[in-house]
C-alpha cells in the first residue's frame, strides 16, 4: 500500500508560484484543495450539450474562498511583523480573518454592516475571537473606514486590496487546470468586490503563460441586479439583494475586473434574487450540492446563457461555489417554508410508516 504525503495547505503545494521566503512562517488551515464536481443532472435538463463543473469553495477550513486569500496575507502581515490585521467585511471576509488571525496569535478587527451580515458568517468572526466593529452604514462605507483607520493605526488591511489576497486565490484556477487538463471554454464566476474574478485570470494567464495549458477560458461575472455596478457602468451607493457575500456597489477591483472582461474577451451579466435562489435551491435537489446564495448566482447566469445559446453547445464550464450553505441558513430554510420536506406527525409506527408511504416518490 502506497500513503499519499498529507496536504498541508496552498501555500506549501504552490510555494515556487507565491511571494513565500524559504524562512517564512506558513499561517495555514489546510485551505484550497476543493472538489471540482461534475453536475449530472442539471445539464441534461437545460436541453443542451454541455459539461458543468462546479469548483465547490465552501469545503475550505472556514466555507468560503477567502480562505485562499488569507492564508496569503496574514503569512505576509506576521512577516512583516504585524500584530493586528483589519477588513471591511460583507461576512466571509471577517470569518476567515478571524480564524487566520486566531492561528496566527494576532488580532483581527473586523467591520461589518449592522443588520446586515448572515448569521453563520457572524458567529464564525465572534467565535474565534475577532473584535467586532458593526456599522450603521454598507460595505462600501465600511471599506473606507478601513483605509482611513490603516493610514493611522497600526493595522494590516487583508482585503483584497492586499495584493497578497490575489496570490493566494488565483491557485483555485491551478486546481482547475491541473485537474481537467486543460483550460474550460467559459469560467463562471459571482461578481462582488471582483477581487476573485481577478485572481482567477491571474492563475489561469499564469499557467499559459508558462506552456503548462495551451488555451485560457472566458471569463463570465455574474452580478445580483440590485448591487450590479458592472452592468451600471457606474458605482451603485446602495445595493440591496439576498445574495449578501455580493451585496457590494463600490468594487475594490473595478479596473482589474474591466480589464479582466476584455483580456479573456467574457462578460457581465446579472440574475435577480429569484433566479439566484432558484438556482441555490435547485442544485441542492438535484446535485445535492449546499453553497449560500451569493455562490448560485454563478451557475444562475450560466443556465440562463445555455438556454440562449449565448454559451454554445459542446462547451465546458466551470461555475466557482464561493461559500457553504450553512452560512446563511436562515435564507435556506425561508426558502422551504410550505414544501413538504417536513412532516410532523404523533411519535407511533401507524403514522411515521403512513407519512413514508405518503411521500415515496
Amino acid at each position: 500500500m502506497t500513503f499519499r504525503p498529507r496536504y498541508t495547505g496552498l501555500i506549501d503545494r504552490y510555494r515556487d508560484r507565491l511571494p513565500i521566503h524559504d524562512d517564512t512562517r506558513i499561517i495555514s488551515l489546510g485551505e484550497g484543495n476543493t472538489p471540482l464536481i461534475r453536475l449530472n443532472n442539471i445539464p441534461s435538463q437545460l436541453g443542451k450539450d454541455v459539461d458543468i463543473y462546479v469548483k465547490y469553495e465552501g469545503l475550505n477550513p472556514t466555507g468560503s474562498f477567502k480562505d485562499r486569500g488569507m492564508c496569503m496575507a496574514v503569512t505576509k502581515a506576521v512577516e512583516e511583523g504585524s500584530k493586528a490585521i483589519i477588513c471591511a467585511s460583507t461576512g466571509n471576509t471577517s470569518a476567515a480573518a478571524a480564524a487566520y488571525a486566531a492561528r496566527a496569535g494576532v488580532t483581527a478587527f473586523v467591520l461589518i454592516p449592522e443588520g446586515k451580515i448572515a448569521l453563520g458568517k457572524l458567529a464564525q468572526a465572534m467565535i474565534h475571537g475577532a473584535v467586532v466593529i458593526q456599522i450603521k452604514g454598507n460595505f462600501d462605507e465600511g471599506m473606507q473606514l478601513v483605509k482611513d483607520v490603516a493610514e493611522e493605526a497600526p493595522v494590516t488591511i487583508v482585503n483584497s486590496i492586499n495584493p497578497f489576497r490575489l496570490q493566494g486565490q488565483k491557485t483555485a484556477a491551478f486546481e482547475i487546470l491541473e485537474e481537467l487538463g486543460a483550460a474550460p471554454d467559459y469560467h463562471c464566476i459571482p461578481v462582488g468586490n471582483a477581487g476573485n474574478i481577478t485572481a482567477h485570470w491571474m492563475g489561469y494567464k499564469e499557467y499559459h503563460e508558462h506552456g503548462i495549458v495551451n488555451s485560457l477560458p472566458k471569463m463570465v461575472g455574474y452580478q445580483a441586479s440590485g448591487a450590479a455596478p458592472f452592468m451600471r457602468g457606474e458605482m451603485v451607493d446602495n445595493p440591496e439583494t439576498v445574495a449578501t457575500a455580493i451585496r457590494i456597489g463600490h468594487p475594490q477591483s473595478w479596473d482589474k475586473a474591466w480589464v479582466v472582461n476584455k483580456e479573456s474577451q467574457g462578460w457581465f451579466d446579472e440574475c435577480s434574487d429569484e433566479e439566484i435562489l432558484a438556482a441555490q435551491k435547485l442544485l441542492t435537489s438535484q446535485e445535492g450540492i449546499f453553497c449560500e446564495p451569493a455562490s448560485a448566482t454563478s451557475l444562475a447566469g450560466a443556465m440562463r446563457d445555455i438556454k440562449s445559446g449565448k454559451i454554445e453547445e459542446g462547451s465546458k464550464i466551470v461555475c466557482t461555489l464561493t461559500g457553504h450553505g450553512l452560512k446563511d441558513p436562515d435564507t435556506a430554510i425561508k426558502q422551504c417554508e410550505g414544501d413538504d420536506g417536513m412532516i410532523t406527525v404523533d411519535a407511533t409506527l401507524e403514522q411515521v410508516k403512513k407519512a413514508i408511504l405518503d411521500n415515496m416518490s
